[in-house]
């Protein structure tokens, strides 16, 4: 990443904005940390928008709000890319855009009245239509208020009903039956002189009684249902006919106001970017940062655009900036999808290293390590192709879907070097036979060797955090892991010297003097916590024969497999009993390879040399 500062006239600064924002490669800062002139006048201040700038982003940001509202009154319908040029017209649009508003506001009240009006009419016709052999059977109806109530408890209605009969004198009639939604639906005829009476008792004991239409209150119940009916059939032409004005509203003016709002939005962008940039009376000053590969390119575009009257000098980067320097994970193709995993971390901070190309390499490794069945690989390499390709287009799914590809290739590969293919079913039927070592009958030699790739992955890491305390200038940090490193190899070579014939015994003593004599040179360069850490980094390799421990559990799980299904003594039953477990164990066999090799990185790994805290690297670009 690098420091940058483009200098140029007041006047074309906009023009500038924007072509940065095309290129989208600059992220401005806010801050200049120094400045160029004796003379205060000739000093940068912060740029500050006034007068016809300030007016037109008023103006914009009003703009832009009136339209979004015209446009979530807009039904989603397809309509084709404008061209217009918005200048010419934006003045005649923000006068019509408050009109046009209101008037598909209105078009959608009616709409949501209408479809509320339809529903209560449903309702209504559903329940007249429950209630019209309760009615038919009430004798005097003619000289009797009928009053529809719905009520869900069947023992509320009885005591109910029994308080209305003592308030009535027992003027009153009540029938119930159940609707389809299983309510209970009745209808309570009354005199007229009591009906009102009736209807706030009902109301005082939260009853809720039907509404109906004040013009049909009087109608018969068939006539009231005709009526009813006639309204509800009449709903879905208005209902059409209001979407089809809205919907050829959508047609010609949508793509307008789209394209206009468009515009706005990147005018914006530029004006409040401007509010970042520091100006003199007559030039401005644009301080930020870009990537270092792209200045040359960044300096030829605004000599070419500009003919040399805007100009771009690279910056020098001090110690103090060095936190402040913004982060972007960039990787060749092949580590690409595994910034998936790097993701899942803090960013690094700039003078740290990008933890993508080492779980891009060394996660595959660890993963096929663990698994280590040939067949199990196989099956996991084509479900990982089948779903890269049906969810090519959801990134996140075709970049986990490439991770396994890989890994599941590596699983392969020492599925091979192991002889496992299905645990035993490759060395019965192929006669597949282990080119390394197998893993059930070699418990030891596992265990040294995940242990001797555990002090290779730590030292690794170690020597990777002595590069990074140089790059920060901390040089009691750099000596403090070089004294671990030495310290490592020391313990190796003693325990070499303990259980191999590799190395001669009579380092022993040498080799603990001075892993001894190392420990008050932890103390002097890193203080007390120093010499616990190299307790914790030989703990660390210790994690690492988890490689050794997943594994056996696969190679185990394949072999019972293998086994009951053969003890079944039916080829069909053996089958699916061998299927299941080996399907439990596909499972098992890549969930956890995934979790502990993802743990040994950023536990066992990334602990020696990798420091979060990273700003995150966001150019002007558009959206």
């Amino acid at each position: 990443m690098s420091k940058v500062e483009i200098i140029g006239p007041k006047e074309r600064l906009l023009e500038v904005l924007a072509l940065l924002r095309e290129r989208g490669t600059l992220q401005i800062e806010p801050e200049v940390r120094e400045f160029a002139g004796p003379e205060e006048e000739w000093k940068p201040q912060p740029l500050v928008l006034h007068g016809r700038e300030l007016a037109e982003r008023l103006f914009l940001e009003h703009m832009l709000q009136r339209i979004d509202e015209l446009l979530q009154c807009l039904p989603p319908l397809q309509v084709r890319k404008s061209y217009l040029t918005p200048i010419p017209v934006l003045d005649a649009l923000a006068g019509l855009v408050e009109k046009h508003a209101t008037m598909c506001r209105e078009w959608q009240g009616k709409q949501r009245l209408l479809l509320h009006t339809r529903d209560d009419l449903e309702r209504s016709i559903a329940f007249l239509k429950v209630v019209e052999p309760l009615i038919q059977t009430m004798r005097g109806r003619t000289s009797l208020e009928f009053i529809g109530i719905t009520i869900r408890d069947k023992d509320a209605a009885q005591e109910m009903m029994e308080h209305v009969a003592r308030m009535t004198s027992g003027r009153c009639e009540f029938a119930s039956t159940l609707a389809e939604d299983g309510t209970l639906v009745g209808v309570i005829a009354t005199p007229r002189e009591l009906a009102e009476k009736v209807r706030q008792t009902l109301s005082a004991e939260h009853v809720p009684e039907l509404p109906l239409p004040g013009e049909i209150r009087d109608l018969p119940l068939p006539e009231r249902i005709r009526v009813l009916k006639e309204k509800q059939e009449s709903i879905p032409a208005e209902l059409a006919a209001l979407q089809a004005k809205l919907e050829e509203f959508t047609r010609r003016w949508r793509a307008i106001y789209l394209r206009v709002r468009e515009w706005i939005d990147e005018r914006l962008t530029l004006l409040v970017s401007s509010t970042a940039v520091h100006a003199t009376s007559m030039c401005f000053l644009i301080h930020g940062w870009t990537p270092s590969a792209g200045v040359e390119e960044l300096r030829a575009t605004l000599d070419q655009r500009f003919g040399g009257a805007v100009m771009v000098e690279e910056k020098e980067i001090f110690e103090e900036e060095l936190d402040n320097v913004p982060v972007s994970l960039k990787n060749p193709a092949f580590f690409r999808p595994f910034e998936l995993f790097a993701r899942l971390l803090p960013l690094p901070r700039y003078t740290s290293f990008d933890p993508t190309p080492f779980i891009g390499t060394f996660f595959p490794i660890f993963f096929g390590m663990m698994l280590g069945d040939a067949g199990h690989g196989a099956v996991v390499l084509i479900l990982s192709l089948i779903a890269g390709h049906h969810f090519a287009k959801r990134q996140i799914v075709r970049n986990a879907a490439q991770i396994m590809v890989v890994s599941s290739l590596f699983a392969i590969f020492f599925g091979i070097l192991f002889g496992e293919f299905f645990g035993e079913f490759g060395a019965e039927m192929f006669g597949l036979r282990p080119l390394l070592l197998e893993r059930r009958r070699s418990i030891k030699p596992m265990i040294f060797f995940t242990l001797s790739i555990g002090v290779m992955h730590v030292v690794f890491g170690l020597l990777l955090g002595v590069s990074a305390a140089i790059r920060r200038r901390t040089p009691r940090e750099a000596a403090v892991k070089l004294i671990n490193i030495v310290a490592i190899v020391a313990l190796v070579l003693i325990s070499l010297s303990i259980f191999t014939t590799f190395t001669p015994h009579a380092l022993i003593r040498p080799l603990i003097v001075m892993v001894v004599a190392l420990l008050p040179l932890l103390y002097i360069f890193g203080g007390l916590i120093a010499p616990l850490e190299l307790v914790k980094n030989v703990g660390n390799i210790i994690s690492y024969v988890r490689i050794m421990a997943i594994g056996l559990t696969s190679v185990f799980l394949a072999t019972a497999a293998h086994r009951l299904g053969g003890m079944t003594g039916d080829i069909v039953l053996g089958t699916i009993v061998a299927g299941i477990i080996h399907a439990f164990s596909l499972v098992l066999g890549v969930f956890a390879p995934t979790i502990h090799a993802l743990r040994l990185h950023y536990v066992e790994f990334f602990s020696k040399f990798l420091e979060h805290g990273g700003r995150k690297f966001e150019p002007l670009k558009k959206p």
